[in-house]
Parts: C-alpha cells; structure tokens; sequence
C-alpha cells in the first residue's frame, strides 16, 4: 500500500481508500478516495503544503490540488501557527479568515475564533449561520441584528466590505423588534409597528428607544386585547427600570391603533 493510504469497507461491501498525514504529533485525515493513486496523491500534496514555507496562503491556487480547500486552509494554518482547525481558518494577529468557498473568504475577530472553531459557516438563502444546538443561528444576530434584517436599511458595513464581520465594521441601525429608521422633514426619526394581522403602524418617535418602548407598550396592549401571539420583547440595557418604567408611561401610541384593537377584541379570530 503506498504511503500515508489505508482501505476500508462500505456497507455493501465494496473497498474504498482512505488518506492521512501525522504532522507534530497530529493525526490528520485527509479524506476518502476511489482509488489508491488519489489517496497518495492527497497524501503528498498535504505533505509539501506542511512542508514547504513558499506555499502560502494569500497566493495559493485551491484548483491546482485534489485537496479541498477546506483542508488547505487548515493545513496550512496548523504550519504557520501550530494549532489545528477543522475548520478552514487562517489566523492573523488580531482577526482570522473564515475560507467559505475559496473566493468567499470572511473576516472576524481572533475573539471569535473559539466559536467558529467549532462551528462551521454555512450559507443559505444569501444569509451565513451556524448550527448551535440543533438551530440554525445567524450569523449576524451575534451583532444583535434581526432576523430578516435588511443591509443598508437595518444595519451596514463602515468599510463598506460586506465579508468583513469584524464587530468594529458593524454598525446596526434598527437594533429592535418593530422599529424602522425613516427619514422626517430631513431629520431622522423611528416608525414603531407591529405585525397582527399584517403591519400596523404605532407611531413616530424622535429616539431609538422610544420607538423600541412603544413596541413593547403596543404588544402589551395587544395582550390585554386577547391577541394570542408570541410577540418578542426589546429589551434596552442602557436604562434604568426606573427609567424605563417612566418613558413606558410617557410614550404615546397610536389612537387608531388602539381603536384597531377594541375592533380586534370582539371579532372570533384575534391572530
């Protein structure tokens, strides 16, 4: 058997190679192959890219190596910086690569390195998340950005860089549930709605929270109207309770709305 290959069975039976290289102690497989040459061949290329310190990553070209990218990225990582990722990462001083594809390379800080060491990055949909537990998370709601959140409109890039994720480079706009930033006269203010049975508008605010409070003033309200639906709560960390007790009380919201929900309260079906 040529070096660095060994075989196994499928289920049926039928023999298939597999491939692997010790590097500093480290047992690293490499893959499952058809044949015993592809084994071998995966096999050498992972030992000149441990090997050789002319590959690097900045320059490499993933389609010249029957390798994935996935694995390069993590052998070469594991050369120049003497930890082993699964995960196709390459780390920098202050911040690391994330190899999606090898053109879609993101950036995040090292501070985020233990957890996409052990999650991996997936894409769906043009959104990035991970599975955590048996969710898909977004990766964005670790910058307390929504679901569904809209770039440009809920939350934009400083740089301008949509790959990089670095928390310094995320500005988010519309941080809480039912709240949009608009433009009014030429000054920015914040439209609060609710969603019931489609969009209903609450009101205008002059600050964040304020929208953000009526939001949760709006939903109460619906509650207290026998509205049956899991509305979330913005929590807004930077009052008080006195303080949030008092701006609940001095919010104003929509009279139409609230006539809105007395017509709800007596029709049969208040989803």
């Amino acid at each position: 058997m040529l070096t660095g290959v060994y075989t196994a069975k499928k289920k049926d039976g039928s023999i298939y190679y597999r491939s692997n290289i010790t590097y500093r102690g480290k047992h690293i497989s490499l893959g499952s192959f058809q044949s015993e040459t592809d084994a071998h061949r995966a096999y050498l290329e992972a030992d000149r890219l441990l090997k050789d310190s002319h590959i690097v990553i900045d320059h490499i070209l993933f389609s010249d190596y029957l390798l994935g990218h996935e694995k390069i990225v993590s052998l070469l990582n594991f050369r120049d910086h003497k930890i082993y990722i699964r995960n196709p990462v390459y780390m920098y001083r202050t911040y690391f690569h994330y190899y999606l594809t090898p053109d879609e390379i993101y950036k995040f800080d090292i501070d985020d390195l233990f957890y996409f060491s052990s999650h991996k990055l997936l894409k769906r949909g043009g959104r990035l998340y991970v599975n955590d537990y048996g969710m898909q998370v977004t990766v964005l709601s670790r910058y307390g950005i929504r679901n569904f959140a809209v770039a440009g409109k809920d939350y934009q890039f400083a740089n301008q860089d949509p790959y990089d994720l670095r928390y310094e480079n995320i500005i988010n706009i519309n941080p809480f549930h039912g709240v949009r930033r608009i433009s009014q006269n030429g000054a920015v203010a914040y439209e609060t709605y609710i969603h019931i049975r489609g969009d209903y508008q609450i009101g205008v605010y002059r600050t964040l929270h304020e929208g953000a409070i009526a939001y949760n003033k709006a939903a109460d309200l619906a509650r207290q109207h026998g509205v049956e639906k899991n509305f979330p709560t913005n929590f807004i960390t930077e009052l008080s309770a006195r303080e949030y007790a008092q701006a609940y009380t001095d919010v104003t919201i929509s009279e139409k709305y609230k006539k809105y929900l007395k017509q709800l309260a007596k029709s049969p079906r208040q989803q």
